[in-house]
């Protein structure tokens, strides 16, 4: 079941799915809402309107990044990627709030994921990272991703100002701390670090192993409990 498709639109049918099979509180179901908006956008992004040089390499990123949200999401418990760990072993907690789970999935999918399916993008369609319209279509996603993530930050906080809590102020905080834009930046970094060891694949392996390891940690402490449960 991990395998998309071939195109956005078997991606979007994908996450339909497994949104339409997930109660809404689910941590995985909060995640995958918000990338199926994601998704959504950049298929829309593919037609009409010249949003991306080159819409072949975007469609091809699109699916292969997917991919690998759906390998940990049908990976059985105990062989759930490292990156996504802190998600799925959270993802019950009623303690944390429907944003911490939207911005650890984020964390871990573009934290990994991103340059993992960038590299896989371009041996797939004999392309590079150092090819100009590469990293301009990669910048252009940039604007999606910011537009859906700061509408779940300015969601909860109409919800937290509402709610007049002491409580949700360490969340404040701490879902203020992560940046999709730095992310993003140091996602395009390890897409070249790993590119440039794309014929050395003990150390790549290596590489991608630890940068699982410190993505993980990083959600990790999006998702420390804040709130009563």
């Amino acid at each position: 079941m991990s395998v998309p498709g071939t195109t956005a639109q078997d991606v979007i049918a994908r996450l339909q799915h497994i949104r339409d099979e997930l109660p809404s509180e689910d941590g995985a179901a909060v995640f995958n809402r918000m990338y199926l908006t994601v998704t959504e956008s950049v298929a829309a992004g593919l037609v009409g309107a010249q949003v991306f040089r080159n819409p072949v390499f975007i469609e091809q990123l699109d699916v292969t990044f997917a991919s690998l949200w759906l390998e940990a999401y049908d990976a059985p418990e105990d062989a759930v990627p490292k990156a996504w760990a802190p998600l799925f072993e959270s993802r019950h907690d009623p303690s944390l709030l429907p944003v911490q789970f939207a911005l650890a999935g984020m964390n871990s999918h573009i934290g990994h994921d991103l340059p993992v399916a960038v590299v896989r993008t371009c041996l797939e369609l004999d392309a590079s990272p150092e090819d100009t319209g590469v990293r301009q279509d990669y910048e252009a996603v940039n604007d999606l991703l910011a537009a859906s993530e700061s509408k779940v930050r300015r969601s909860f906080l109409t919800g937290a100002g509402r709610a007049a809590d002491r409580k949700v102020g360490p969340v404040v905080h701490l879902v203020s701390s992560w940046n999709i834009d730095k992310a993003r930046q140091v996602a395009w970094v390890n897409a070249e670090a790993l590119w440039a060891m794309r014929h050395t694949s003990s150390l790549a392996d290596r590489y991608r192993a630890a940068l699982a390891r410190t993505v993980g940690m990083t959600s990790r402490c999006l998702l420390t409990p804040t709130a009563p449960s």
